[in-house]
């Protein structure tokens, strides 16, 4: 995690390409990314997180399809994520996002645990697309409090 005011910030400079869902008592999970620069077709997943309260439930995954149904259209119609080897949550969410889009995800090494301080794992790149239009899985389970996915925007 950041600090709140690099959170603020990437509000801010980066709502179009960002994400956070809110239930009835506040703010319940976001992701943050990016456009890459010198790549205008390919938008970065930086960050993934859900509120230990709202996980198993599929948001990170509603939340990446908000993202993507936001940007394809917009011609970023590739997805880039790094994934740490033992984060299989992650993992599995790509992997669904990929299948649900018709799309191939390619897994390449970016960083080995030769550029990160003492303890980190390497991080793999998955690239994601081109994107196609999810296929729906049918009808969601009706939840009293479901999360829903919005545009981020700085609190004022």
């Amino acid at each position: 995690m950041n600090s709140p005011y690099s959170y603020l910030l990437w509000c801010r400079d980066f709502s179009g390409t960002s994400v956070v869902a809110r239930a009835k008592t506040g703010p319940c999970g976001f992701i943050t990314g990016y456009i890459r620069p010198g790549s205008d077709d390919t938008f970065f997943v930086w960050q993934v997180a859900v509120d230990p309260s709202f996980r198993g439930r599929g948001l990170a995954r509603r939340m990446l399809d908000a993202l993507g149904d936001r940007l394809a259209p917009r011609g970023h119609t590739y997805l880039e994520a790094t994934v740490t080897p033992d984060n299989t949550a992650s993992t599995r969410m790509f992997e669904s996002f990929a299948r649900a889009r018709g799309c191939p995800l390619e897994r390449t090494p970016l960083f080995g645990t030769e550029h990160f301080p003492e303890g980190h794992e390497p991080e793999e790149l998955f690239r994601i697309g081109p994107l196609t239009a999810a296929v729906p899985a049918g009808p969601a389970p009706a939840r009293a409090h479901a999360a829903r996915p919005r545009a981020a925007r700085p609190a004022t």
